[in-house]
């Protein structure tokens, strides 16, 4: 092997060679025949669609932002900290700010009124920068939810470092005022985001709580209208989903329509719970693993599947 090859690298066969220039072509043309039939999902914008890349960028620098010692570099001091904060506020909220104006031009020529795209997209990121002092308080109470439910957790740092569902709310929290302030697609693409890292899907729509604890996290799907109250605590497969949709004359879903659950306070949902449909789990129920929901349930409600027949064999003397 030459210093110059690697398995990994190997030079194309002769006789398999690709023309690159060829193959984009007919990619192009499949493209263009695309955009024609869905006229509606043309991409707008001087750099087209908002970009997932860029959109994850945001999100951790924002993060670093909120929890500078912690998310930020390795060499920040209690002393220099402020400095970090500025400088990345000033490159993530620029970043943000242009891809919710991508969003905006997308949405108008769908047909949204009009408007100054620069002044509504500023508009839409100063009041998320607003709102960053209050969506750090709200994570506060999250950690302190996560270290105080689960006896493995051996300090609220371990908790923001590790525990795959403080990413995911940290996520939510911020695509959910997105979301308010009028970027949901941009809040959408935060969520996506989050859900490749951690397995947890929360839609940027769902309502949620204080001190809001997700436990292992994997599987975990929060749809666009639930609604979760304070000190509210889910584990690992749960869903809070829709248990079916209304639709038009034409056969359309009706988009927007309430139609997941409402969670009300100091509610536990265990494992593999799937909580369906615009129904009220009453405050401070117990949900056990595994069942399946369909109606709403009272306050201080135990619900759990019936214990499991164990039958054990009676050993056969002549064996």
């Amino acid at each position: 092997m030459t210093a110059s090859t690697s398995p990994d690298l190997a030079p194309i066969h002769p006789e398999s060679a690709i023309d690159f220039t060829a193959l984009a072509a007919e990619l192009r043309t499949v493209r263009e025949e695309w955009r024609r039939a869905q006229e509606r999902h043309v991409e707008y914008g001087d750099h087209g669609f908002p970009s997932r890349h860029a959109l994850a960028r945001v999100v951790d620098q924002l993060g670093a932002t909120l929890f500078p010692i912690r998310l930020g570099p390795p060499e920040l001091t209690p002393d220099s900290e402020d400095a970090f904060v500025v400088t990345s506020l000033a490159t993530a909220l620029p970043l943000l700010t242009a891809q919710v104006r991508m969003e905006l031009a997308y949405s108008r020529a769908q047909g949204a009124p009009d408007g100054d795209l620069d002044a509504d997209a500023a508009r839409i990121i100063a009041r998320l920068a607003a709102r960053l002092p209050h969506i750090r308080r709200v994570l506060d109470t999250d950690l302190e939810a996560a270290y105080a439910g689960d006896p493995a957790a051996r300090s609220v740092d371990e908790v923001l470092l590790c525990y795959p569902g403080v990413t995911a709310i940290m996520h939510h929290r911020i695509a959910h005022e997105l979301y308010l302030l009028g970027a949901p697609l941009v809040a959408r693409i935060l969520a996506e985001v989050a859900h490749s890292r951690t397995g947890i899907d929360i839609h940027p729509g769902a309502r949620i709580g204080d001190s809001f604890f997700i436990d292992h996290g994997t599987g975990v799907v929060i749809g666009q209208t639930a609604i979760i109250g304070d000190r509210v605590r889910i584990y690992q497969a749960v869903t809070l989903g829709a248990r079916s949709f209304r639709t038009d004359e034409a056969g359309n879903i009706i988009k927007d329509e309430p139609r997941h659950p409402i969670v009300e306070d100091d509610v536990t949902i265990y494992s593999g719970a799937t909580v369906l449909g615009r129904i009220v789990i009453g405050k401070g129920s117990v949900i056990g693993g595994n069942v399946w929901i369909t109606s709403s349930i009272p306050p201080g409600s135990r619900v759990r599947q019936h214990r499991p027949t164990i039958e054990i064999e009676a050993a056969d003397p002549f064996a």
